[in-house]
């Protein structure tokens, strides 16, 4: 058991670490996993108690990796592999849609690909070009995946056992934004958490906020800011995007008749698009006003000074919060 809090970072090595003790068909690789622990650290220490075998520094060819890890997967191994940044997954997608999300169909069942592509998401850390995408629409549009993208240690550790857990390829998104901004106590029992689930983390009732990865902090701070004007808030946090527990969202939006969707990525095809669209075919009648979107823009994420103007925050979570609740 974890005896002192730990980030969100430390909890993905956690649960790594629990997976590969306790079932010897895990492998982790990627570039820079082993000897290195990985340019964020998520597998430090790893290679020293697993060894070389089933910790694979690969060369620097996503690709390949890629290949790698689909073959493995069908062949029925769980291998764990990282794309050093949500910008290099990219040359992964060939296999990745074409095959790993395909391969219970093709095969009517007789084969699946339990295979977890780990990807540092998103902005925030003042990185160059290509590391800085929030590119999880690519990814639940393709039948046949799961996107899961944790906001806590805690969901980060239960979600990415459950992952690892998946008969079938989860894409596992990892906002590196708030891979050490806090620490939770997160109990090594190796519990997971249910997949497909969203999380109601607050309670509200004049109004739904709906959120994943790293804007979950900003969109309870909004939702901390509304309740000193009066305003109830509810804040769910997705968790997995796809397939998408939709039911949790509708429920609050029939008892709050607004809502507000918050994500990193840019507004036009964002995921954030389709629950809106699911709300209005389904909860149309019990809408107060339309729902409202705070998102990236349809730029690539600026660099350097303007990075966090391109990202939600509080003031345009609470923002978009009010001219729901003005609407009449």
């Amino acid at each position: 058991m974890s005896a002192q809090p730990i980030t969100l970072i430390e909890a993905i090595t956690q649960a790594l670490a629990w997976e590969l003790r306790h079932d010897e068909r895990v492998v982790v690789l990627g570039e820079d996993v082993g000897v290195n622990g990985g340019v964020f650290r998520a597998t430090a220490g790893l290679s020293a108690e697993f060894g070389p075998e089933r910790i694979l520094d690969t060369p620097l060819d996503e690709t390949s990796i890629a290949g790698l890890t689909v073959g493995m997967a069908s062949q029925g191994m769980i291998p764990v592999a990282e794309a050093q940044f949500d910008g290099f997954v990219y040359p992964m997608v060939d296999f990745i849609v074409c095959h790993a999300a395909r391969m219970r169909y093709r095969t009517r069942g007789r084969l699946t690909c339990p295979m977890v592509l780990r990807v540092p998401w998103g902005g925030g850390i003042r990185a160059p070009e290509h590391h800085s995408e929030a590119n999880e629409a690519i990814f639940t549009n393709v039948p046949g995946l799961r996107v899961v993208m944790p906001s806590s240690p805690q969901r980060a550790y239960g979600l990415l056992l459950a992952a690892m857990r998946d008969p079938d390829p989860v894409i596992y998104m990892e906002p590196k934004r708030i891979y050490r901004q806090y620490k939770e106590l997160v109990p090594d029992d190796g519990e997971a958490l249910p997949l497909d689930v969203c999380y109601v983390l607050r309670d509200g009732s004049d109004i739904t906020l709906v959120t994943w990865g790293a804007q979950v902090k900003e969109t309870l701070e909004a939702a901390d800011a509304l309740a000193k004007e009066g305003i109830s808030a509810e804040v769910i946090d997705v968790a997995t995007l796809t397939p998408l527990d939709f039911p949790t969202i509708a429920e609050s939006v029939k008892k709050t008749g607004r809502c507000v969707i918050v994500h990193e990525a840019p507004r036009t095809a964002g995921y954030g698009g389709e629950i809106a669209a699911r709300i209005a075919s389904d909860c149309l009648f019990d809408l107060l006003a339309p729902v409202e979107r705070v998102t990236g823009y349809d730029t690539h994420i600026p660099l350097f000074r303007l990075e966090m103007k391109y990202l939600p925050s509080v003031d345009k979570v609470v923002a978009a919060a009010k001219r729901a609740m003005a609407y009449s």
